[in-house]
């Protein structure tokens, strides 16, 4: 049995419909008349749906049909109105016309109901000229809307109202057709479905080209390049088969030889064709020009740019990867990258497929001062066509003989030229306007942040290499000072003392130390020094031993060992060293009538080592902001350098340091270091090694 062909047709008409209304849904932002338009097209989805049926069952009463194309057309005009109320700015003076209107509306739905009709017998004729009445409101009211609309507007409503009012006018049609000849035609009925079906791809335009009707639905550049590049191909290969068979049909002999060759090379020439650079960047270019407003799908170039800054190893590249980035844009097969590092002259830094691009350009040239001051996209071919645009510059020697040379990008950032990247010329034969200087400019401020954080990150190396020589180097003044320190203190009692066979041992014992210190300081200024390995030590003979250097100094410190067999895991010779630097400066903050205390104790798991006097002390603030901060000292003569050292070795031994200090009262020193445990030995050994 075959299907009638209204049903069809109104079948064809609730689906496009439905379909409408589902990309309206879903793309709704809120706005009043999105809302009505997408009411309004699942009304129209329900009415054909109901036609598509009566189509197919004729017994069905036409009271159905006659109440669905009313609602159908109440929605449709509640849609113009709101429309309407816009172009007007009048809601007071629309609101009688729309009560009206949806009056007639609801006399004709009446006249529907007690029409009391069948199909078969043909509507009432006070129902056909119901449905005739709503059809010419709905012409009126499209009529109206495209003349009250602003003239620069009109261009986005345009394919709304041929839509809408091809819809009313096959009414209007249908139904004068019907009320002179007193029954419905059955060609127009069956093809009103299918004039239904054409109003939905004019309702998408429309729809599209005004956001608030909410239509948030593109085809992809990509998509349509691609479908457009099958469907090309597909043709092609129907064209090519059909000229094969006439070729075998008409070639006699030699026939299928020729067919079989002449299918052979023109699948060759699709594929070369497909692989052909120029001819896809041509292809983007008509499909730019004459399916989209813009030229560019923004979203997926700038994608790719991203993405082709971005890829790879941290930094290895980059400069090749943002002239290739760039170039992709305009379909350019190369291009070169001018950067002024610290000479103060641009100068080819890198390249991408261009070799022959070479030249130095100094900053303050006219065109690094024009591309800076005006950030424009030069185009060098222009240029030399229309000299007077670029207000009479002069494009340097090595520019104008570059070959391919097409078009210098500045890379600006904060208004400064940080470079510029030369384009060869692009396969596509882009012409170049405002939306690639736009999207060309925008592109390089970009690049030009990702090559400047590039010089940032090196520079940042740069100064961390300098700033551990200086630290180094600051650590080693600090243990010099010291020694020297000593020395001095040797050379100043010398004078009284030179005969006393016991200052002559402590002398050459304090000379001798000295000396290894120092060639230690050397070892490690040449980077041959290896740390000592973490031992236990026996606090008590370390601080006899550091006590015994500082005999000569006034006051001289006492100490008192309340525990001697406090043991603890370090290194002998770097401890000594910043424990006698809290001692050194203890004495050195005390009169010569002060007193200057070490005292050893042992607190649970803990070994302290306090270090107290009578000296100038510290203040609230000084403790609390610079005394742990490198190059901070009270003294005129202090580096700084010491406390910073001593604090960092006791943390890296697991320690604290507790300071408590009151001005012109003196000051306590508390260094807690843990104690040794033979079963913990190798693992806090470890640790140690660890922080070093």
């Amino acid at each position: 049995m075959a299907i009638p062909i209204g049903t069809v047709s109104y079948a064809l008409a609730a689906a496009a419909y439905l379909a409408f209304f589902a990309i309206l849904l879903k793309s709704w932002r809120g706005r009043v008349q999105g809302m009505l338009l997408a009411f309004a097209s699942a009304a129209t989805a329900t009415w054909a749906s109901v036609l598509a049926y009566v189509a197919a069952n004729p017994q069905t009463p036409e009271l159905a049909v006659g109440i669905f194309e009313i609602l159908r057309n109440a929605a449709w005009f509640a849609f113009l109105l709101v429309l309407l109320g816009y172009a007007w700015k009048s809601a007071r003076t629309l609101r009688p016309i729309a009560v009206g209107i949806f009056a007639i509306c609801a006399v004709a739905l009446v006249a529907e109901i007690y029409s009391g009709r069948t199909a078969a017998a043909g509507p009432n004729v006070f129902a056909i000229f119901g449905r005739l009445v709503l059809a010419v409101i709905g012409m009126v009211l499209i009529e109206q809307l495209f003349r009250n609309v602003h003239p620069q507007r009109r261009w986005g409503i345009k394919f709304l109202c041929l839509g809408l009012g091809g819809m009313f006018a096959c009414d209007f049609y249908l139904y004068s057709d019907a009320l002179l000849f007193r029954r419905l035609s059955n060609d127009i009925w069956a093809a009103r479905g299918i004039v239904d079906v054409l109003v939905v791809p004019l309702l998408a335009v429309a729809t599209a080209r005004n956001p608030g009707l909410s239509l948030d639905v593109a085809v992809s550049r990509r998509v349509v390049f691609h479908t457009t590049t099958i469907s090309g191909a597909a043709v092609y290969l129907l064209v090519m088969a059909a000229a094969g068979y006439y070729i075998r049909y008409f070639g006699g002999s030699w026939g299928a030889v020729l067919q079989v060759t002449f299918l052979f090379g023109a699948i060759l020439l699709l594929f070369i064709i497909f692989f052909s650079g120029s001819l896809r960047a041509r292809l983007k270019v008509l499909l730019s020009k004459h399916f989209f407003s813009y030229r560019y799908d923004y979203r997926e170039e700038w994608l790719r740019f991203t993405r082709t800054l971005s890829e790879g190893e941290p930094g290895t590249q980059l400069h090749e990867r943002s002239i290739q980035a760039i170039a992709e844009l305009v379909d350019s097969p190369g291009g070169a990258l001018w950067l002024a590092p610290d000479s103060g002259i641009f100068e080819r830094v890198a390249h991408w497929n261009m070799p022959a691009a070479k030249g130095l350009e100094p900053t303050d040239s006219p065109l690094c001062q024009f591309l800076q001051s005006r950030e424009w996209v030069l185009d060098v071919t222009e240029h030399e066509a229309q000299d007077d645009t670029y207000d009479g510059l002069r494009i340097p020697e090595w520019l104008r003989t570059t070959p391919q040379a097409w078009l210098v990008v500045p890379l600006i950032l904060h208004e400064r030229l940080l470079g510029f990247v030369l384009l060869a010329r692009s396969k596509g034969r882009i012409n170049f306007d405002w939306e690639v200087s736009d999207i060309l400019k925008t592109a390089g401020r970009q690049a030009a942040s990702y090559l400047a954080q590039l010089e940032a990150a090196k520079a940042l190396l740069v100064a961390r290499q300098f700033e551990s020589f200086n630290r180094m180097s600051a650590f080693v003044v600090h243990d010099l000072k010291n020694l020297i320190a000593q020395l001095s203190l040797i050379m100043s009692n010398a004078e009284r003392h030179k005969n006393n066979p016991a200052f002559q041992e402590d002398m050459l014992g304090t000379v001798a130390n000295s000396v290894e210190k120092m060639k230690r300081l050397l070892v490690q200024l040449r980077g041959a020094y290896t740390l000592e390995p973490a031992v236990p030590l026996a606090l008590d003979e370390l601080l006899r031993r550091t006590l015994a250097a500082k005999a000569g100094s006034k006051p001289v410190p006492r100490l008192e060992l309340h525990d001697d067999t406090v043991r603890i895991v370090g290194h002998p010779v770097r401890l000594e060293r910043v424990i006698g630097h809290l001692i050194q400066n203890a004495i050195e903050a005390t009169p010569a009538d002060g007193e200057v205390r070490v005292r050893l104790l042992r607190e649970q798991d803990s070994a302290i080592i306090e270090i107290t006097d009578t000296g100038c002390g510290m203040s609230e603030q000084f403790l609390r902001n610079r005394l742990f901060k490198p190059f901070e000292s009270t003294k005129a003569t202090g580096m700084g350098i010491g406390t910073y050292e001593t604090r960092q070795y006791v943390r890296e031994l697991g320690g604290r340091i507790d300071v408590d200090s009151r001005e012109a009262r003196g000051t306590v020193f508390r260094v807690v270091l843990p104690l040794h445990s033979p079963a913990n030995t190798t693992d806090t050994s470890t640790t140690i090694a660890s922080h070093e």
